[in-house]
């Protein structure tokens, strides 16, 4: 177990890297999943090298202070109901024995946060034009977007897969041989 000290280090540290990649969807809007993904691997850095409990407590200052102070309130709504909080419950998720479990247990989580994103989205935000688009779509068009959306959460599960190997494998070696 790491001291008190390394490990307010490094969730601090961490935390000001997922508020820049917060920040920078701002800047760069067409980013808006993509960086508050990359904010998510971030907090799987704190649950591999402190502990689960503390990549969640990182999470949740993360979140406060992104819902707060950064521009884009919708990329920090989607780091607050999916990208924040995934990465670490897929490491208690993984634990599970049955293949067929783990995936239900992934997928319900997505697709549950998925509907709590979009409700707020539309009701608490006030974007009821997203209701109106939706109705474009055709009778099918929401479960067509959900149906696809769940595509992408499988590869994005996929490259969660690489970054905890080639973190795991590449990059952790490389620090503590520096120590």
């Amino acid at each position: 177990m790491r001291d008190i000290s390394y490990r307010v280090a490094l969730g601090g540290v961490v935390s000001a890297l997922c508020l820049v990649t917060m920040f920078l969807a701002g800047v760069i809007p067409a980013l808006y999943l993509v960086l508050p993904m990359a904010a998510g691997v971030l907090m799987m850095i704190i649950a591999v090298e402190v502990r689960k409990s503390w990549a969640f407590l990182t999470y949740l200052s993360v979140s406060l202070l992104s819902m707060l102070v950064t521009f884009d309130k919708e990329a920090a709504l989607i780091f607050v109901m999916l990208f924040g909080h995934y990465p670490i419950l897929r490491m208690y998720i993984g634990s599970l024995k049955s293949r067929f479990i783990k995936w239900l247990l992934k997928f319900a989580v997505f697709n549950v946060c998925v509907l709590m994103y979009f409700y707020t989205t539309v009701y608490i935000f006030g974007l009821d034009q997203m209701l109106e688009e939706m109705n474009d779509f055709g009778r099918y068009g929401a479960y067509f977007m959900l149906g696809t959306a769940n595509i992408v959460f499988v590869l994005y599960d996929y490259n969660l897969d690489f970054a905890y190997y080639l973190y795991r494998k590449r990059l952790m070696p490389k620090f503590r041989k520096n120590k």
